[in-house]
């Protein structure tokens, strides 16, 4: 017999995950980024000025920062369901 699940809940686990494996592929292509701009052009010349993966970096963490507020920061269901009452409660 299969065990029911709450939606909320697996909504949430699902996002979740989502983040954990944006966070991965973060990870990898950062170091991935940072080894090309090493072995090519960092190793070479020094650290003088912004390297390039700096950008790559700053994009893909944007990204990064709106999932990890969208799993774990908020909720919206609960959001609505806070002004919801507060909006019944008003108008009583």
């Amino acid at each position: 017999m299969e065990e029911q699940r709450d939606e909320k809940l697996w909504q949430l686990a699902k996002r979740r995950a989502d983040f954990q494996d944006s966070l991965v592929g973060f990870v990898v292509i950062s170091v991935i980024c940072w080894a090309v701009w090493y072995f090519t052009d960092g190793h070479h010349t020094g650290f003088h000025g912004t390297p390039w993966p700096l950008w790559v970096m700053l994009g893909l963490g944007i990204g990064l920062v709106f999932k990890f507020i969208k799993a774990y920061k908020t909720d919206k269901d609960t959001l609505t369901e806070r002004e919801y009452e507060k909006l019944k409660n008003q108008n009583k």
